[in-house]
């Protein structure tokens, strides 16, 4: 049986999934986007159907006051012809000419012939059209009942507007006047643009929410590599900075940009922790030892004794030295390690090589030799190069005595540069090869130094930060040869 336990968490207290927070922010991000994609889509349909609405009207109002015209002038020859087509004889009153005029031609739909005599309504024509009185209208009636000569307008009736054109007619020898209007009902000309609108704006309703869908699907995957980068940004600890924002096969975009310049972040604050984190265990291991020493020889000191104290105070002097020698060359090590820390610049290798071999030079009484220099240019940190060759070069005058030699050489191909410190010291065998290179470590054979055996871990993380490594070629008995091996590319 399932047992089920209910948690008071108390008046006012609410329980916040944060995975639940991150999902409302990701689908209000994702809202917003389809919002305004939407809006800007309803927006020109919108622009769109009202300037088609108004072309189609404007092109109405302008076939109908066109059509006008002819209307008029055809009203105007049957008049002046003085004879009705009906019966073959003249005619005999103006009421007669309003009659025949009208009745002989056929109004279209939307358009409507009226007869008025004396200013009074007298014919209209028969054929079936909107129900729009304006034989009833008097305000119509008063406008065209009496004009003098042909005459057009427009008119807002009951039913909507209306344009017009009124041709006066008369017979002579009658006293009567007459006035023959055509009206044109352009409301309802204007159904045509009115449903052309209403179907694009149906038409637009759709597209919008096609719209909507193609712009949620397309949001989600737009949105999806910001999602990747919170994930990886939630997945980082202060102790695993291993996660990174996975690159997905798309186009190089902004996006991937991002990605790509936060794992470039991400890589450098790793480097940066590990180094310190190197640093503090290579501290807290080699200062263990004269600490102890130090503690060791003070637990024992007779305080009387003149002699003794003299002795632990060497002791301890000597021991604080190698501490400060010993954390100077880790500060060393854990600068070198950093990329941020590198100041690349174009530097010209043949006069670098020469300057470096000029302070080579100082350090001891030895046979140098200056072998090569590459005649090229490239980007790299001088200072840095500048310290590892040193000491290299300082390894050497270790492993060597007076009159003995040491060359610096540097050439370079398409692709790389490679800067050569040899000596022809007693060389390193095969088993110190592997070791030489790992911290506080020395070779079997090698010479009692004051250092803390980090100088060739110093230039091997200056050759790394620069994109390169180092090469070690040596015969036991016949010396050695250390080789930065450099991109071309630069730092």
């Amino acid at each position: 049986m399932e047992a089920i336990i209910a948690t008071d968490l108390g008046p006012g207290t609410v329980e916040h999934d944060p995975h639940a927070r991150r999902t409302g922010r990701a689908t209000a991000a994702r809202t917003r986007i389809v919002g305004w994609v939407v809006l800007f889509v309803l927006t020109s349909l919108g622009v769109v159907t009202l300037v088609t609405w108004l072309l189609l009207i404007g092109e109405t109002d302008r076939r109908v006051d066109a059509a006008l015209g002819p209307q008029i002038d055809e009203f105007a020859r049957s008049a002046r012809a003085g004879v009705n087509p009906s019966t073959g004889r003249p005619f005999g009153s103006v009421d007669e000419i309003l009659r025949s005029v009208i009745a002989t031609n056929v109004a279209r739909p939307n358009e409507k012939f009226l007869g008025y005599l004396d200013g009074r309504f007298r014919w209209e024509s028969r054929v079936i059209s909107p129900d729009v009185r304006l034989r009833t209208d008097p305000a119509f009636t008063r406008l065209v009942a009496t004009v003098p000569a042909p005459t057009r307008g427009t008119y807002m009736s009951a039913g909507g507007e209306v344009h017009w054109a009124a041709l006066p007619v008369g017979l002579d020898g009658r006293p009567e006047r007459g006035v023959v209007v055509i009206a044109y009902l352009v409301d309802q000309e204007h159904e045509f643009a009115d449903e052309a609108a209403r179907l694009m704006t149906l038409v637009g309703i759709g597209v919008a929410m096609l719209s909507a869908l193609g712009a949620w699907l397309a949001a989600g995957r737009i949105l999806q590599p910001l999602r990747d980068v919170a994930a990886t940004a939630r997945g980082i600890t202060d102790t695993d900075l291993s996660r990174r924002v996975p690159l997905r096969a798309r186009p190089r975009d902004e996006i991937a940009e991002l990605a790509g310049t936060l794992n470039d972040m991400l890589d450098r604050v790793q480097s940066g922790m590990q180094s310190q984190r190197r640093f503090v265990d290579d501290a807290g291991h080699e200062l263990r030892t004269p600490i102890t020493i130090v503690r060791g020889h003070l637990g024992v000191l007779d305080p009387e004794d003149p002699d003794d104290v003299r002795d632990a105070v060497a002791l301890v002097d000597d021991e604080l030295d190698r501490m400060n020698q010993l954390v100077s060359e880790m500060l060393s090590l854990t600068r070198a390690e950093q990329l941020t820390l590198l100041q690349p610049e174009e530097v010209d290798v043949d006069a670098f090589t020469r300057e470096m071999f000029g302070k080579l030079t100082a350090l001891a009484d030895r046979e140098w030799r200056l072998t090569s220099a590459a005649p090229i240019h490239m980007r790299l940190d001088p200072h840095r190069i500048t310290q590892a060759v040193v000491a290299l070069a300082d390894n050497a005058v270790r492993a060597t005595g007076p009159g003995d030699r040491i060359e610096l050489g540097s050439d370079a191909d398409d692709e790389r540069l490679r800067i050569r410190v040899s000596d022809d010291g007693p060389g390193i065998s095969e088993a110190d090869r592997a070791r030489i290179f790992r911290r506080f470590a020395r070779g079997e054979n090698a010479p009692r130094s004051d250092g803390a055996g980090l100088g060739l871990s110093i230039v091997e993380a200056i050759a790394t930060t620069h994109g390169g490594r180092v090469r070690l070629d040596s015969v036991v008995g016949e010396g050695a040869t250390f080789t930065l091996d450099l991109p071309r590319e630069g730092a």
